[in-house]
């Protein structure tokens, strides 16, 4: 076997060996997106990046009880990078949210048509920072903030039985926003593809507040306010230079729940 094919296989083996550790050896995630690679998206000289890309995310929030939330998000971003150095972003997107057992009852005398809130398509911004140093020509660390907030509110209705009178009842997921900073570690391998990992924390918040006040619901109180259980987490991803400018990002997060996403990037 020459260099070449030498060289070619074992670069297979460390992406092969890198995403079967993340996946199966990091026990879930924020909901705001990925994070990136801590070196900064553009060309040696720096310059501009625009993007689009998607994101799964699932997290579990807690207001007296607790509750899974799940996203999908679709979102642009455009940003730039002051060289090797530091760079900085913003996204524009929609995003569902499907909030597991937000309307499950826990008397037996109240009845709903269904368990689960939904609502589709909503504007969000995302807002980022990323410093970067260069251990040497193999090895960097790196810091990030990233901010996101909703434009519009989340909002879906349930009709059932309380004591044998119906009603029906709306539920307003509001002021919905979501900060996150942490560090990361990064190793350039053959082919200019980047592996990065490293800890963050998060900290989310909302304003639940349902229309009537149903007995036996999870959100009985107006205005009450859901967060993250969960202040720390796990990331980790990896870039893959496509040529022309263009990359493929992949990442994965973990905080109570997995989250995953990926992005095309091209550099200008």
């Amino acid at each position: 076997m020459n260099d070449g094919k030498r060289k070619n296989l074992f670069t297979k083996k460390i992406i092969f060996h890198f995403i079967f550790v993340f996946v199966l050896g990091v026990p879930a995630a924020a909901i705001s997106g990925g994070f990136g690679a801590p070196q900064p998206v553009c060309r040696e000289t720096g310059g501009l990046h625009t993007a689009i890309g998607y994101w799964y995310g699932e997290n579990v929030y807690e207001n007296g009880v607790t509750n899974v939330v799940r996203q999908n998000q679709i979102y642009s971003e455009a940003g730039y990078g002051f060289g090797m150095y530091m760079d900085v972003y913003a996204r524009i997107g929609v995003s569902d949210l499907k909030m597991l057992d937000a309307f499950r009852s826990g008397i037996v005398t109240t009845f709903t048509n269904k368990s689960n809130f939904k609502d589709n398509w909503k504007i969000f911004g995302t807002l980022g920072a990323k410093g970067f140093y260069p251990l040497n020509d193999i090895f960097g660390v790196g810091v990030f903030f990233q901010g996101t907030c909703y434009f519009d509110d989340f909002s879906d209705g349930v009709a059932g039985r309380e004591s044998g009178r119906l009603f029906l009842s709306e539920l307003d997921i509001e002021n919905y926003w979501e900060v996150n900073a942490g560090i990361g570690l990064q190793a350039a391998i053959p082919h200019g593809i980047k592996l990065y990992c490293g800890p963050y924390g998060y900290y989310f918040q909302a304003r639940v507040s349902p229309l009537f006040n149903i007995a036996g619901l999870p959100f009985v109180t107006a205005d009450g306010k859901i967060k993250n259980k969960t202040k720390w987490g796990g990331y980790g991803g990896i870039v893959v230079p496509l040529g022309k400018g263009f990359q493929i990002n992949v990442e994965g997060q973990y905080s109570e729940r997995f989250s995953v996403g990926a992005a095309a990037i091209y550099m200008y």
